[in-house]
């Protein structure tokens, strides 16, 4: 029955959600059935800063003064010429949280890499052949003791993915692929955690190759002339396991102020077994800087 739902959802999400040039993008607000895309090269870029901050001075009810930023950047370029196109993304984010009297804690810490081949036959989908890099920028910590434990480090544990399969992308708000996918999950320090084999208990290895079925899919939704809802969902299962998927499940909406500050609610899960079996749950109100580099 597990395995039936789960088929269920990937065929379902497959077609109903999609990526907009593999990046949420909020200064874009265009029609989704016109195509931005040009023959030749196509660079995309944006950069910005999120804010919150609270501060007391002789406030009688209590509080305690608080500054958290988190800066990121989304470039990329997407390259056509029929029937090929090939579309590469980067995207970065660091965040951190001070809290008076308990110092700057980390909350934003990513680097993701994205490199897409597709070529058009005139079908409904599109064959495609896909790279994605993931891992954290520096260190990072688990503050929930009495002291903070480092749990990550720049590829320490660092994710690659090669996938093969079907693109169905009928505009640029809307895509998803569905492909067997090869994921090596490479680790040093935090090996015991990441990428240890546990039927060999004589030797850690730092390096451990998944093989399995990866489905990605994201789309951009217009709410009012200047919001937008932006969604991303990755789902990855191995054939060793096909009841148990990797989970990851990014939601944005984004109501734009000014030429140059939005005001962002973002939410994400994640579920991961060889992290955690308890669902990871992110939520984050912000005022936001954005600028466009292209």
């Amino acid at each position: 029955m597990k395995k039936i739902l789960i088929f269920f959802i990937i065929v379902s999400t497959s077609i109903a959600f999609a990526q907009i040039e593999d990046v949420i993008k909020p200064q874009d607000f265009h029609n989704p059935e016109d195509s931005t895309l040009k023959q030749g090269w196509n660079p995309f870029g944006v950069v910005g800063l999120n804010l919150s901050q609270v501060a007391f001075k002789n406030w009688t009810q209590g509080g305690s003064n608080s500054l958290a930023f988190v800066a990121y950047t989304n470039v990329g370029t997407a390259y056509l010429s029929n029937p090929w196109k090939w579309k590469n993304l980067l995207k970065a984010s660091f965040g951190r949280t001070n809290i008076e009297d308990a110092g700057y804690r980390t909350t934003d810490n990513e680097i993701y890499f994205e490199s897409i081949l597709s070529r058009k036959f005139g079908w409904a989908v599109d064959p495609y052949f896909a790279v994605t890099v993931r891992t954290a920028i520096t260190k990072g910590f688990d503050y929930g003791g009495e002291t903070r434990t480092q749990i990550v480090d720049f590829f320490d544990p660092g994710y690659i993915t090669e996938a093969l399969g079907f693109l169905y992308e009928p505009n640029d708000n809307f895509s998803s692929r569905l492909g067997i996918a090869v994921q090596q999950t490479i680790a040093n320090k935090f090996a015991l955690q990441y990428s240890d084999d546990p039927d060999t208990p004589d030797e850690v290895e730092k390096l451990k190759i998944d093989t399995g079925l990866e489905s990605v899919t994201a789309a951009v939704v217009p709410l009012a002339e200047n919001m937008q809802y932006g969604t991303f969902l990755r789902l990855f299962s191995r054939f060793t396991s096909l009841d148990v998927w990797d989970v990851r499940w990014d939601n944005i909406i984004t109501a734009k102020v000014t030429k140059y500050i939005n005001v962002n609610l973002a939410v994400s899960l994640v579920h991961e077994i060889s992290q955690t079996r308890k669902t990871q749950f992110k939520e984050a109100l912000q005022i936001g800087i954005v600028y466009t580099l292209f």
